[in-house]
């Protein structure tokens, strides 16, 4: 069975390989239809922009949850606590509600709201799990269980038509160095169903330093879908599986509240008898209704030649190159009773050591997807194989430079970070530069 397992995490988790230096930005034919009708795109917005942030510290709030009261509109916190959130002008009396595990969810008017620098200051919320109480489970691993068992009651039973917002980012160190976007359907199949989600990319770009690259360039592999399969309740065979589930010891955390309910906090790791590498982490389960809303966990990469055979698919040879860091992230959002994947986020740390060079190179590779819109399938509709993308993709390959600025300003995105909007601009000045120089039209 653990030899099982290995087979399964290289099968599964995502990959990243590099590649030699090749040149600059490469483009894509037009990406496919969206779900939305020409007329549902022509649609005016108002822009609200501000940044979430502790009421005691203000520090930054990174991945709090902003949606529409009623709607199934909403965005996410970037890595700086700012958001930037697009509702149709139709909606001018609608309430925000803001919620951040661990903190108390906050309502908010939008006529409280001005168009630029808000701050949304958010308070810690702690509740003690009751010591003595008859209704609290004292198995962890058995409501883990049972959580996994309800996904049917609990979770998206319908087909469902979904627009998320995908971003992947590489940091050299602290420095941003390429960023890659994208808007995507996903063609969510019920959490009951044994059918993986199909994925059709919609609008593309991207934009890279290369300068910064050290004549290397970090690809990963997968696009969307490693953002996709962090969803635990409808791909649970990826982390705990009926049979992997017995390698993992469960224990109780202090209990929080989530959008103002109870939530059980379960710490897990691996079994100490168990070498192969799993995970360890936190999951968040309503305490009512026995629901994951939110996980956070990271692999076991101490064996750094095992992590490098499992994510590292080619790279230069005159350099050792390993995982140092493999974090994730998943939330879910209620709506009307039922609950549905809204948001995930997988952090990639790698060391490069090159021969014959004093100093080793630290990258980071980040990708993040949001659900910012969606509706039932009532059709039940499913792309076309030739139209969906396929879980081999490599995004930065297959975006367009900056085309169609009037289209993302229609979508509701995560806010870049100040830094990555500074790299987009410095790219961006060098494409003009070499078209008034005689190069290749920008389109």
């Amino acid at each position: 069975m653990i030899q099982n397992r290995k087979k399964h995490i290289k099968k599964f988790m995502f990959t990243a390989f590099f590649i030699t230096f090749l040149g600059l930005l490469t483009g894509i034919q037009d990406a496919s239809a969206f779900y939305q009708d020409d007329a549902d795109q022509e649609i005016e917005y108002n822009l609200y922009k501000g940044e979430v942030l502790d009421s005691k510290t203000k520090k930054p709030l990174v991945f709090a949850s902003l949606a529409i009261e009623e709607s199934n509109i909403s965005t996410i916190t970037n890595a700086e606590g700012e958001f930037s959130l697009k509702i149709p002008k139709a909606i001018s009396d609608a309430n925000v509600i803001v919620s951040f595990l661990g903190y108390s969810t906050r309502t908010i008017s939008l006529t409280e709201l001005s168009k630029d620098r808000n701050k949304i200051l958010m308070t810690i919320s702690i509740t003690e799990l009751p010591g003595v109480n008859i209704e609290v489970p004292q198995d962890a691993e058995a409501l883990v269980r049972d959580v996994l068992k309800k996904k049917g009651e609990n979770y998206f039973d319908d087909p469902t038509l979904m627009t998320a917002f995908y971003r992947e980012t590489i940091k050299k160190r602290r420095k941003n160095v390429s960023l890659s976007e994208a808007v995507v359907n996903i063609y969510k199949t019920p959490y009951t169903s044994l059918k993986k989600d199909g994925v059709k990319l919609y609008k593309a770009r991207k934009s890279t330093d290369y300068d910064k690259l050290d004549t290397v360039a970090l690809k990963l592999q997968g696009g969307p879908f490693n953002a996709l399969f962090v969803d635990i309740m409808k791909y649970p065979e990826y982390i705990f599986s009926p049979e992997t589930l017995d390698y993992y010891v469960f224990k109780f955390d202090h209990s929080t509240r989530v959008n103002d309910k109870l939530v059980y906090v379960i710490n897990f790791e691996q079994n100490s008898q168990v070498i192969d590498p799993l995970y360890k982490g936190k999951l968040y389960i309503d305490a009512e209704n026995k629901i994951l809303t939110s996980a956070i966990y990271s692999l076991n990469i101490t064996d750094k030649v095992l992590a490098a055979r499992l994510f590292v698919r080619r790279k230069p040879r005159n350099a050792q190159v390993w995982p140092t860091d493999v974090a994730y992230r998943v939330d879910y959002r209620e709506k009307n009773g039922k609950w549905y994947y809204s948001y995930s986020n997988v952090l990639l740390e790698f060391k490069v050591n090159w021969d014959k060079r004093l100093f080793n190179s630290i990258y980071s590779m980040t990708c993040e997807m949001a659900v910012t819109d969606w509706k039932k399938n009532m059709a039940a509709e499913f792309p076309k194989a030739k139209d969906r993308i396929k879980t081999s993709i490599i995004l930065s390959d297959e975006a367009i430079g900056f085309a169609d600025p009037d289209f993302w300003g229609q979508y509701n995105i995560i806010e870049p970070e100040k830094s990555i909007e500074s790299a987009i601009k410095k790219i961006q000045r060098q494409l003009r530069r070499a078209n008034s120089d005689g190069g290749t039209s920008i389109p």
